[in-house]
């Protein structure tokens, strides 16, 4: 039976889910990413890959875990809205500048 807590389709993708996971709280665990955005862990990490290879985050070991640093500057990919950067993104949708 699918989760119904989850809709069947939604307006951003799950590498923005994981932007405003990581936005909200900059020592998350993969794990825990993937528990909020109803993904794999493996699919998590990928992302997360993405995001950091693209240069929209930075991974900074701290101990045994991770600390992620966003670059706002960054403009969104898409060329519909690649005039907006990701800091507007999470500005109106984390709370976060």
């Amino acid at each position: 039976m699918p989760d119904e807590r989850r809709p069947g389709w939604t307006f951003l993708t799950n590498h923005a889910h994981v932007l405003i996971c990581i936005a909200r709280n900059p020592e998350i665990r993969l794990r825990e990413i993937a528990d909020l955005v109803g993904i794999g862990e493996r699919a998590a990490h990928s992302i997360v890959s993405d995001l950091a290879d693209a240069g929209y985050i930075t991974r900074t070991r701290v101990g045994r875990r991770n600390h992620y640093t966003i670059n706002p500057k960054r403009p969104l990919r898409h060329p519909v809205e690649q005039e907006h950067s990701v800091g507007e993104l999470l500005e109106a949708l984390a709370g976060q500048s």
